[in-house]
C-alpha cells in the first residue's frame, strides 16, 4: 500500500465531531495546529471517522501518536496512555467505526510487513456521546492538557516543538 502522505512522525486525531465528546481527538489536533509549531517531519492529521482509509495517511510513518476519546469503562474524564500491544488489546474490544478502522489499519500494516515501529495512544473517557458539534465543557477543559501531553510525547521522540 502506497502512502498518499508520508511523514516520519504522525499525530492522528480521530473521532466523530458530530457526537460531542467523541470528537475529542480531532479537537486536540486542531488545538495543536493553532497553538504550536512543528518540525517539517511531523504531520498533524484530522482522521475524523475515516477508518480503513487512514492507511493512506499513516503507511510509512515511523512514529504514530493517536489521540481519541476512549471508552475504557472508567469514570468520565479518566485519561489513558497506551503503547504498542496495549493499543491492539484496547481496540480488540471496540465496536465504533473509527476504532475498528484504526485497528484494521494497524493490523494491515503489520501483516504487510510495514508495521509502524512506535505507536502511542492518548485519550480520555467521554462525558457525553450525544449529538452535538461541541465538546462538553468538562471534555473541552481536557484539550489543552492533552495537547501538552502530545507535545511531551513528541519531545520524548527527540522532536522540537514550539508554542
Amino acid at each position: 500500500m502506497e502512502s498518499l502522505f508520508v511523514s516520519e512522525n504522525t499525530v492522528l486525531g480521530i473521532g466523530n465531531t458530530i457526537l460531542s465528546d467523541e470528537g475529542f481527538g480531532v479537537r486536540v489536533v486542531e488545538y495543536l495546529q493553532k497553538n504550536f509549531r512543528f518540525p517539517d517531519n511531523v504531520a498533524l492529521i484530522d482522521g475524523g471517522t475515516l477508518g480503513v482509509e487512514l492507511l493512506h495517511f499513516v503507511a510509512g510513518t515511523k512514529r504514530l501518536l493517536i489521540i481519541d476519546s476512549i471508552d475504557g469503562g472508567k469514570a468520565a474524564g479518566a485519561t489513558f496512555h497506551l503503547r504498542g500491544d496495549e493499543i491492539k488489546a484496547h481496540f480488540a474490544q471496540k465496536i465504533s467505526a473509527h476504532e475498528v478502522g484504526i485497528q484494521d489499519v494497524l493490523t494491515m500494516l503489520e501483516l504487510g510487513g510495514k508495521k509502524i515501529p512506535c505507536v502511542e495512544l492518548i485519550g480520555a473517557q467521554p462525558f457525553s456521546l450525544e449529538a452535538g458539534v461541541e465538546l462538553t465543557e468538562q471534555m473541552a477543559k481536557l484539550v489543552p492538557p492533552f495537547a501538552d501531553k502530545a507535545v511531551e510525547i513528541l519531545k520524548s521522540w527527540g522532536l522540537e516543538v514550539k508554542r
